[in-house]
């Protein structure tokens, strides 16, 4: 089982990272093998990862794309 959490500021404030780091720490539970976090500008998310089906380090979070 996996968590995201994330925060929008309506009001172009940044997002704080290190909040991010926090809600991602409270949420540890739901995915202890692997964390990332995003946070530019107004928008910040993270997430905890469980490794269950893909193991390797492709699967790591979070995953990025063009």
């Amino acid at each position: 089982m996996c968590g995201i959490a994330g925060k929008l500021n309506f009001d172009d404030r940044p997002v704080s990272k290190d909040l991010v780091h926090d809600m991602c720490d409270a949420i540890a539970h739901r995915g202890p093998d692997e964390w990332g976090i995003y946070a530019e500008g107004s928008v910040g998310i993270g997430n905890r990862r469980l490794s269950i089906i893909d193991l390797s380090t492709a699967g790591n979070q979070p995953m990025f794309s063009n």
